[in-house]
């Protein structure tokens, strides 16, 4: 399970900037969330990328690399692995392709029931061993299909009705769009966190165009949550957004 967080900005931000003097907090979350971190930003047609298998605390480039990258858009991982799936970098989250980016919180069983839907163009991309980058090949082959929003849109319900699943959290970015999913089986929580009804919950908070969401365990005080089966779109051009439901 995962601590995931996001933003979209009318200017290009870092994530200490654009989440505030509470960043710290979200930062605290690699205590359990220990198994790598990661950053991604989608600009100009390309993400950049930067992650390790190692906590973020406890890494020598994290602040580095949240100073270094600064831009329009971004999301952060903290990974704590599903029980059986190596530690490695290969497995670390985001997961990118061209100017896309991806994380997910939650986990898919089995992990590769995915794969008979995937193209293989995608398939064969695959480095790693976890259902979260089968489920973001899966949505880029959905994307292919009927378009960046749409395509998420259908991939997000045939997982949702189809597959066996804890939470299928996600946020993903193009040069366009950044989308954030909150669909989660509440009876699935970890049993590390038994004590944190909200720990699925996916909240959201906005000051002049800009658009942050995070995962919960740290002070959100005035934020809004994303319904449990619902998309937060948000138009990066525009930088206008729309709650949908995920049917």
């Amino acid at each position: 399970m995962c601590r995931l967080l996001g933003y979209s900005s009318p200017t290009a931000t870092t994530f200490g900037q654009a989440v505030g003097k509470n960043f710290d907090q979200f930062v605290s979350l690699a205590k359990d969330h220990c198994d790598g971190w990661g950053i991604a930003t989608t600009d100009n047609h390309k993400a950049e990328l930067y992650k390790e298998p190692v906590a973020a605390n406890k890494s020598e480039h994290f602040k580095e690399q949240l100073e270094k990258h600064k831009s329009n858009a971004a999301l952060l991982h903290l990974r704590w692995a599903t029980e059986g799936m190596p530690v490695t970098e290969n497995n670390t989250h985001p997961f990118t392709y061209q100017d896309i980016t991806f994380i997910h919180n939650g986990s898919i069983s089995p992990f590769d029931c995915l794969d008979p839907l995937i193209d293989k163009k995608y398939l064969s991309l695959a480095k790693g061993t976890t259902d979260s980058e089968r489920y973001f090949l899966y949505l880029l082959t959905q994307i292919d299909k009927h378009g960046f929003i749409d395509g998420v849109k259908a991939g997000l319900s045939y997982i949702k009705n189809n597959c066996a699943f804890s939470a299928i959290n996600m946020m993903i970015i193009n040069d366009a769009t950044f989308m954030a999913a909150c669909i989660y089986n509440q009876d699935k929580i970890p049993s590390k966190f038994k004590d944190s009804p909200d720990y699925y919950h996916l909240k959201y908070t906005t000051h002049e165009g800009q658009v942050v969401v995070a995962s919960s365990g740290w002070n959100q005080e005035g934020w809004q949550e994303i319904p449990n089966g619902s998309v937060l779109v948000v138009d990066r051009n525009e930088q206008r957004r729309e709650l949908i439901k995920c049917d």
